[in-house]
């Protein structure tokens, strides 16, 4: 069922994008209109709005159904949950959590030399 919806969702993304470019710009927000108003393409530009429209629709349905299905294939798991869990190996042993570092780890090593770090052209 969920790839059925995917490849569904997958075919309205790439029609959505040939009608999106295949329509006409009108060109006001950026100053290259062509001078006066034109009407001569309004009925084809009203058509493929609808179009527009509709495969929107679709596509933002086929998303809906994609977050359904993928939430009930998680089944009640979440990150937070997940994170605590200890790690398993590929030979199936209980690996350890890791760890996050100390700020003493993050920290550069200590030095009680007072060597320069750049050395003198002397």
């Amino acid at each position: 069922m969920e790839n059925v919806v995917l490849i569904i969702h997958l075919l309205l993304a790439l029609a959505l994008i040939g009608v999106v470019l295949m329509q006409r710009s009108e060109g006001g927000g950026l100053g290259m209109g062509s001078g006066g108003p034109s009407t001569a393409g309004r009925s084809a530009a009203t058509a493929l709005s609808k179009v527009t429209w509709a495969l929107a629709a679709g596509f933002i349905c086929t998303s809906i159904v994609l977050t359904v299905l993928a939430a009930e294939n998680a089944a009640g798991t979440s990150v937070i949950d997940r994170a605590g869990a200890p790690l398993t190996g590929d030979d199936g042993d209980t690996a350890t959590t890791p760890t996050l570092p100390s700020a003493e780890d993050l920290l550069p090593p200590s030095s009680d030399d007072t060597a320069p770090l750049v050395p003198r052209a002397d």
